[in-house]
């Protein structure tokens, strides 16, 4: 009886059975760092760095903020000519904004524009019953509200701690914008609210009686800006 060998190296055969080697894969060229710069200008924070063949440098919303969106974007030959590029970009917008402000005829108030409320709003930290007044007021319109009614809008049980509640709104909303409302009233206006904060949100409306203070209205500017992100 023959015995026929189970070896195929004898025959140059592959062993089917027998572990395939891995083939090795050529080394990928190493990739080039892309390294963000951060930094801050004005109200906003910068990031720069070398994107799809160019230097940029985009403005964002700076944190804390929860609020997302590309503010302005500039490019340049160099990381540093990019961000200067950017500031010149944002500092020419500021100076544009400014100087669209609107002059209320009664408190002699610069308002801002509904464009500056609209990312007021959106950035600064407002608490529920904050953002209830303004909602209110903004629904309210032309007509505005009372003390009181403003107050129960928010679910406060007192006009006073509404009242204080209003007025740091108008204070968060003002050292955003970079606005010095105490500055910017007519000297002796006796208007209660006109010389803070709340000159920067609203008016008063016409007196019912002597006693009367006359309702909270919104600035257009806001109301619209209000009814937009809230």
């Amino acid at each position: 009886m023959s015995i026929v060998n189970s070896s195929r190296a004898g025959n140059g055969a592959r062993d089917p059975f027998q572990a395939k080697a891995k083939e090795k894969k050529p080394a990928k060229p190493a990739q080039e760092t892309r390294v963000v710069l951060l930094g801050e200008h004005s109200r906003y924070q910068i990031k720069s760095g070398w994107l799809a063949g160019t230097f940029v440098a985009r403005a964002f919303p700076k944190p804390p903020t929860k609020a997302r969106g590309l503010i302005a974007e500039a490019t340049g030959a160099t990381e540093e000519a990019a961000i200067a590029a950017l500031h010149e970009v944002i500092d020419a917008r500021e100076d544009r904004r400014t100087g669209d402000r609107r002059k209320d005829a009664e408190t002699g108030l610069a308002v801002p524009g509904v464009d500056e409320y609209v990312e007021a709003v959106r950035q600064v930290t407002l608490s529920g019953p904050q953002r209830a007044m303004l909602t209110a007021l903004a629904l309210a319109g032309e007509t505005g509200l009372t003390e009181a009614r403003l107050a129960r809008a928010a679910g406060y049980k007192s006009e006073v701690s509404a009242n204080r509640s209003f007025l740091a709104t108008g204070h968060l909303i003002a050292e955003y914008l970079s606005v010095k409302p105490a500055a910017d009233v007519a000297p002796g206006n006796p208007a209660p609210g006109t010389a803070d904060g709340i000159a920067l949100l609203a008016v008063r409306g016409p007196k019912s009686t002597e006693e009367d203070p006359g309702n909270w209205i919104l600035h257009p500017e806001l109301c619209e800006a209000v009814r937009r992100v809230l």
